[in-house]
């Protein structure tokens, strides 16, 4: 049993011990506070939560004193009642690991309690307690306590419950309120059904009605659609049943209702919003805290902003006045009184619509309004003159436009640009060199200036900078961009702050994210790591390993290197293994805290050191990672444990075989007996949700869970064919034929609308046309069904306006060819336009949308080659284009042929970092580039940089050995780490391979830290040079590699080596792979797919259940999720009673 529900019973536990081991013990009945004696008869019936509740209340007014827990014993031992400690403490234990784990079971203890205890217990849930409470060697951080205990699975819903049941009748509506605010903030949202709304009271004061509102609206973003309007007409009802309004001509929407609804009032009906007066509206606009309302109403629609801008109109308020526009929050995002605007008003305008992109959709209608009042704001004046004061209105300026700036503009107005969000890559290439153009020489201080536009600069010009600039620019705020750098960028820096002086001691002063730059050989040059400059610093897996070895030789306190920021990721099964029983018991919290920077091996390692020192406090979801057969050993009453670790975890990192999955999902299906019957079960199950096969999600889940496990299926990262497939059906039963529902429905199903088909979604895109693009929008970088994508992008062309240009070009006569709105809108359902109409699109449409089209990943090659085909009508031949005309080209660049790459202007590795980052590229296509860079740059390939040799990419796959040969070890051995990202042929990596001999030695002297850094580098190693390879280094092989292996040397592995592969290399062997591989080796294979242990003596079948036996200890460090009482109990207990 976990340490939770012990802490329930530790209370009266020790008091009880106390008396036991007492010189005297009362042989009689003495005087006994009636509570006490009350107290004692609950432990006799086996009430233990009453009976804790009855102990709280009797220390809340009275003293506790050494000779009461006599007098307890003592009234005990008069029942006749044959109680020894041990076997209390396990009725105890069992009784309340009940409550703990079946929260039904609490919420009818607390339904059946009586209003003294009940109130008791509510008290307990309203403390704050922030202190912490030290008893001897243990220390108890009780706001953490009682933190976690509202965000159990299952017990804050029986919470929820029986405080809108109860509490109200018992304690004031001001605590109640507190309470269940308390509760909701803990959970996920999914507590708030529409049902609730029933339930909630309807008599509340008015304090208490303002402070429940308020939570209501700050949970706003994680209540669904229907919860939503569930809640605004329980509000809605409450304020006009207190409004004075005696008919309907007169609207109950005072200023102050406005106030309370927050966030709701979007879901005014347009009569409502109709009727308020004129006072009320301008009353309301004249709030201080109406802007900051205003700024929050995110789902408001162009209608509904309309309808409020209206009445704002009618009341007093000058709508062209500075101060009111300032007051309109997104409201301002709809703004359409543009006739005879003054320019000065249409700078106001712009500078407040920077809140817009956080609209949810009408991103299409925003950036109209702002191209509109961008003409507004610039008429009679130059670009040059207003360009800081286009707030980021600017990001709409076309590449001609940004051309035709002076550099003094851009200098002028940097305090504007660097802040500005959205700039395409084009535009920040633009405006970084007009920028420099004017400062001549690239200083700290001038490029500490650019913000955003910092990766505009050029690879070559951070390379020509002053290093202690360089080192300055990394210690500032613009730092913060450095993660928007190319990897050649990045490069560009690292090298020249380590090249000359003591590069040691400037690698030690590079912090956070950058730090995974530098290469494992340069850390190898450096003595002076110490836990201290590490704290800060993001590492790759083969620095970690290198610096925990290095430290782990002059730190023997293991809580200093695995707390030092992300060094855990260096630990080895030899560290794990070497820690004695008790040292890893109590730094075991440091690995369950971090499980996210934690390979499958090492958590496979640490699932068997818990395995070896005490199985039986192991946390059930480590049984996930050993062989499938030790999932037998969780019995059935261990099951929801087992549910809740397991669910807390994500089980693709930890259990990468399918066949073994499926074993894991068999025990958590034969937990649930194929069904989930509630809520409860929903809450349990976590993130396992999103594992279990098609046919439950179909028919195991019941009808009273399933708006709970729908809300919950919606953050899973990915479902199966077959889930989807069942989700879907399951959908129709619930929800019935997509014709029929209802704008909330639409809403609330969300991404799932991408499981229906085209026909079915017809219906939806005809009459919620903004929601199900709303819904294409967020699929950016993924790829969404055909279905789905004909059916937003069917609701874009039938929504806009039926107007082909007025001057077509020839051939485009009747054709809709797309507009910068539509492109917009339809995100990756562009997808769907026809060649035709990509080549009939406007060629200013063109221009500003060029990089949005560049990114769309479902386009074929025939509307590539459209696209390519409208760059050369715009931009000329491709020897005329510049930089940034290629660097916004994005997939469209895929389309061009070898002839045309080798126009290109190639001499910037910039540029050709530009293309390098696709992968699609033909091997002659990846020549052509590379050899168009060699011979623009008039670079040979002795010459090229580090930096050059990143910019090239993918196209490093296409030369040949012999120029791998000439590349420079000194530029090789600073960039190994990202050259071992590519997936080149095996020639190549094979040469790459021999180039890292001269960097890292003879092969077999690699370390894990070497062959982690070599990447698929590694897997250029001959049969030979393999079969030499250390056992235990092949678990250090990154899984790419492994996949690289040819299928004739992978076959030479020992059955030993194949056996230590670890659990995510062993799921890396191709089929291909596999097929070559003898019996013997498949049985090894297996071996490592399940996790067995390579110490064959540990890997037997497990002889004894590891479940606790009830006086087992939890060990030192161990997760620490108590009871929602325990912070009152424990803050009672005086120090004598340890």
């Amino acid at each position: 049993m976990s340490q939770e529900p012990r802490m329930y019973f530790l209370f009266l536990f020790l008091f009880l011990s106390h008396g036991v081991a007492s010189h005297r013990v009362p042989d009689s009945r003495q005087d006994l506070d009636p509570l006490l004696q009350k107290m004692a008869e609950e432990i006799i019936n086996g009430s233990y939560l009453n009976a804790l509740l009855d102990l709280i209340q009797f220390q809340s007014s009275h003293g506790w004193t050494a000779d009461l827990s006599h007098r307890v014993l003592a009234y005990l031992n008069s029942r006749n009642v044959a109680f020894t400690i041990p076997s209390l403490q396990a009725a105890m234990e069992n009784h309340l690991e009940q409550r703990l784990y079946q929260p039904q079971k609490l919420l009818e203890d607390l339904r059946e309690t009586d209003a003294q205890r009940f109130c008791t217990a509510m008290k307990c849930l309203l403390e704050d307690k922030k202190d912490l409470l030290e008893l001897e060697d243990i220390v108890l951080d009780l706001g953490e306590i009682q933190k976690q205990a509202l965000q159990s699975p299952g017990v804050n819903r029986s919470l929820f419950l029986i405080t809108l049941e109860r509490c109200f009748q018992v304690l004031n509506s001001l605590e109640c309120v507190e309470i269940l605010g308390r509760v909701l903030r803990g959970s996920s949202g999914s507590l708030l059904q529409p049902e609730i709304a029933e339930k909630l009271p309807r008599d509340l004061r008015e304090d208490a009605f303002k402070n429940l509102s308020a939570v209501f609206k700050d949970l706003y973003d994680q209540t669904s659609a229907h919860s939503q309007r569930a809640l605004y007409s329980w509000m809605t009802g409450i304020l006009q049943m207190s409004s004075n309004a005696s008919d309907d001509s007169v609207s109950w929407v005072s200023a102050e209702n406005l106030w309370i609804l927050g966030r709701y009032m979007v879901h005014l009906s347009f009569e409502e919003i109709a009727k308020i007066s004129p006072v009320e509206i301008g009353l309301f606009i004249s709030y201080d805290n109406a802007t900051k309302q205003l700024d929050t109403v995110y789902d408001i629609t162009p209608e509904l902003a309309q309808a409020f801008l209206e009445r704002i109109s009618s009341s007093s308020f000058d709508m062209r006045n500075t101060s009111t526009i300032h007051r309109l929050g997104l409201l301002v995002c709809f703004y359409d009184d543009l006739d005879l605007l003054d320019a000065a008003v249409a700078q106001v305008l712009l500078h407040q619509m920077i809140k817009c992109s956080r609209l949810r959709g009408f991103q299409a209608g925003v950036q109209k309004l702002k191209a509109d009042l961008l003409d507004i704001a610039t008429e009679n004046q130059t670009l040059n003159e207003t360009l800081g004061s286009l707030s980021d209105a600017v990001v709409g300026l076309t590449p001609s436009q940004l051309e035709s700036l002076s550099p003094e503009a851009v200098h002028g107005a940097i305090s504007t640009l660097n802040q500005v969000s959205g700039w395409a890559k084009s535009q920040a290439i633009i405006l970084s060199a007009k920028y420099l153009a004017h400062e001549k020489v690239p200083s700290f201080y001038n490029v500490s200036q650019m913000g955003v536009l910092l990766p505009g600069l050029g690879t070559h010009t951070f390379h020509a900078m002053d290093r202690r600039d360089l080192l300055q620019v990394l210690r500032s705020t613009v730092s913060l961009h450095v993660s928007d750098l190319s990897p050649a960028q990045k490069q560009g820096v690292l090298s020249k702050m380590i090249e000359t002086g003591d590069a040691a001691s400037n690698i030690v002063e590079i912090q956070g994210a950058f730090f995974k730059e530098v290469s494992l050989f340069d850390l190898r040059r450096e003595a002076g790591f110490n836990t201290t400059v590490l704290k800060e610093k993001e590492l790759r897996r083969s620095q970690a390993l290198f610096l925990y070895e290095l430290l782990s030789k002059s730190t023997r306190r293991p809580e200093e290197l695995l707390s030092t920021g992300q060094l855990i990721k260096g630990v080895t099964c030899s560290h794990i293994d070497a820690m004695s029983a008790d040292s890893f018991l109590a730094h075991f919290h440091y690995f369950e805290n971090n499980l996210s920077l934690l390979s499958p091996y090492q958590v496979n390692c640490l699932a068997w050191k818990y395995w070896e020192v005490s199985r039986s406090s192991m946390p059930p979801f480590l049984l996930a990672v050993l062989p499938a057969h030790y999932l037998a050993s969780v019995p059935a009453s261990q099951c929801v444990p087992f549910l809740i670790s397991l669910g807390k975890s994500q089980l693709d990192s930890l259990v990468l075989d399918s066949h073994k999955k499926n074993s894991v999902l068999g025990k958590v299906q034969q937990c649930l007996n194929n069904s989930i019957a509630d809520e409860y079960a929903v809450d349990i199950m976590g993130k396992l949700l999103c594992h279990l096969p098609a046919a439950v999600l179909h028919h195991g889940v019941s009808a009273r869970a399933w708006a709970t496990a729908l809300h919950a299926l919606r953050d899973c990262p990915e479902l199966s064919p077959e889930q989807k497939a069942a989700v879907r059906l399951r959908l129709l039963e619930q929800s019935g034929l997509p014709q029929n529902w209802t704008a909330e429905t639409a809403k609330d199903l969300g991404p799932f609308l991408m499981l229906f088909s085209e026909d079915e979604l017809s219906s939806v895109a005809t009459k919620f046309p903004d929601i199900l693009q709303q819904t294409a929008s967020e699929t950016a970088g993924t790829l969404p069904p055909q279905g789905f994508l004909r059916a937003v992008f069917e609701s874009v062309r039938n929504s806009r306006e039926k107007s082909p240009s007025s001057a077509p070009s020839p051939g485009c006569r009747g054709v809709m060819a797309p507009s910068s709105g539509d492109i917009l809108k339809l995100a990756e359902a562009n997808a769907c336009w026809a060649p035709a109409d990509l080549l009939c699109m406007e060629e200013s449409t063109f221009i500003r949308n060029v990089e949005l089209l560049g990114a769309v990943r479902g386009f074929r090659l025939p509307q590539l080659m459209t696209l390519k085909e409208k760059a050369v009508q715009v931009w000329d031949m491709p020897s005329y284009w510049k930089e940034y005309h290629i660097a916004s080209l994005g997939r469209i660049a895929l389309a061009l042929n070898e002839s045309e790459l080798e126009q290109l202007d190639l001499s910037s590795i910039d540029t050709v970092a530009s293309l390098s980052w696709q992968t699609e590229w033909t091997p002659g296509q990846a020549r052509s580039i590379l050899q168009g860079f060699l011979e623009d740059s008039v670079y040979s390939i002795q010459d090229l940089k580090s930096f050059h040799l990143l910019g090239l990419g993918t196209t490093l796959c296409a030369m040949n050995t012999t120029e791998i040969s000439l590349t420079k070890i000194s530029e090789f051995r600073a960039v190994v780490a990202r050259i071992g990202t590519l997936l080149c042929s095996t020639h190549v990596l094979a040469a790459f391979k021999r180039k890292a001999e001269v960097v890292f030695g003879d092969p077999t002297e690699w370390s894990s830290s070497v062959l982690q850094e070599l990447g698929t580098v590694a897997a250029g190693l001959t049969k030979e040079e393999l079969q030499m390879l250390d056992k235990d280094l092949m678990p250090y092989f990154q899984p790419s590699a492994i996949k690289c292996l040819p299928d004739e040397i992978f076959k030479e592995l020992s059955v030993e080596q194949i056996a230590a592969l670890g659990p995510e290399n062993a799921a890396a062997v191709t089929p291909a792979q596999r097929r070559r591989l003898s019996m013997l080796q498949l049985q090894s294979l297996q071996r490592a797919l399940d996790g067995a242990n390579t110490r064959a003596w540990l890997d037997t079948p497990p002889s004894a259940s590891p479940t606790r036996t009830p006086s087992s200890r939890s060990p030192p460090g161990g997760p620490v999720t108590w009871g929602p009482w325990l912070g009152c109990v424990l803050a009672l207990l005086p120090k004598t009673v340890w």
